[in-house]
């Protein structure tokens, strides 16, 4: 169907086009499956060790749980396309499938800040009002406030497809990495600038709100350590936010550095915008359970247990 110089085409399957130029894909493509891979393993063994072990079903550990489901949510989002496309050459993406994968994508990344939020909530609660921590942050209400951040987070997101699926397609080729909005909206016959403008007022306010929340905590919680007299307690208190400090510097440092780059009107090649996407993804996904892992004393002592004969640490 035509309209003046555009035609309007029914789609049946998009073509992903982002990594046409890139040399060496599969090397590319091998990387990013280990890592890929890596992320599934230690997000599912940290769920693992916190499911099976009564002794850690504790409000923090279940945020643990939400962040590592939501990382593999993250990554799967797009990362077995980006795979296939580098190493199989698997260009093509059904209709379907590509805006459930534009919709898990952006929901990974808006879930990623909000169970980061999560995080700070219980660490400012577990600081400011160590006795009433565990009468203000039950495992119910933290079951609660997890589910209600995805009810929030998908609220956001649906917003996306509920504006592009019904517009009108003129193009089946993708010049990005996988199915994303931007994506998908360069392919309709539509002037995209309202669209973007939709969205980047959307994350916006999901990254402002978040991130304000985030640092408003640590202020308070530095105010806290401050008071205490003892050093042991500053000390303990300094090592059980570290985690959680080392988790929204690696999230939030690579979105910060492509926004900034971007306003400063930084030209970046196609790869190096790719490049720095699938650091800011599986980057903090890889990184997120690691840090759990070795940073949480009972997780490390399960594992010291399970893979070493060393002495679980005091």
């Amino acid at each position: 169907m035509s309209s003046g110089n555009v035609t309007v085409m029914a789609i049946t399957e998009f073509v992903i086009s982002g990594f046409d130029t890139v040399s060496n894909p599969v090397t590319i493509g091998i990387v990013m499956m280990v890592i890929y891979a890596l992320v599934m393993v230690a997000n599912m063994a940290n769920i693992c060790f916190i499911a099976l072990d009564k002794r850690l079903h504790k409000p923090m550990y279940l945020l643990v749980c939400n962040l590592a489901i939501v990382d593999m949510l993250y990554s799967s989002s797009c990362g077995p396309t980006m795979i296939g496309v580098l190493i199989a050459g698997v260009k093509t993406i059904a209709y379907i499938p590509c805006f459930v994968q534009m919709f898990a994508f952006h929901l990974g990344a808006v879930m990623e800040m909000f169970a980061i939020a999560g995080m700070a909530f219980d660490r400012l609660v577990a600081v400011s009002s160590p006795l009433r921590y565990h009468s203000i942050l039950t495992n119910v209400r933290t079951l609660l406030l997890m589910f209600s951040l995805w009810v929030v987070a998908c609220a956001f997101v649906a917003i996306l497809p509920g504006t592009v699926i019904p517009l009108p397609y003129c193009k089946t080729t993708l010049p990005y990495a996988f199915c994303d909005y931007a994506a998908l909206v360069r392919a309709t016959c539509v002037d995209p600038n309202y669209y973007f403008f939709l969205v980047t007022v959307i994350m916006f306010l999901v990254q402002f709100s978040t991130f304000s929340f985030i640092f408003l905590s640590y202020l308070k919680i530095v105010f806290a350590i401050f008071k205490m007299s003892s050093k042991t307690d500053r000390k303990k208190m300094y090592s059980t936010c570290f985690s959680h400090l080392i988790v929204v510097v690696c999230y939030y440092v690579p979105m910060f550095v492509l926004i900034v780059l971007t306003r400063l009107g930084v030209q970046l090649t196609k790869e190096e915008r790719h490049g720095l996407l699938i650091g800011a993804i599986l980057g903090p996904s890889l990184i997120n359970p690691i840090v759990y892992c070795f940073r949480t004393k009972e997780i490390k002592n399960k594992i010291l247990k399970i893979f070493t004969k060393v002495e679980p640490i005091d």
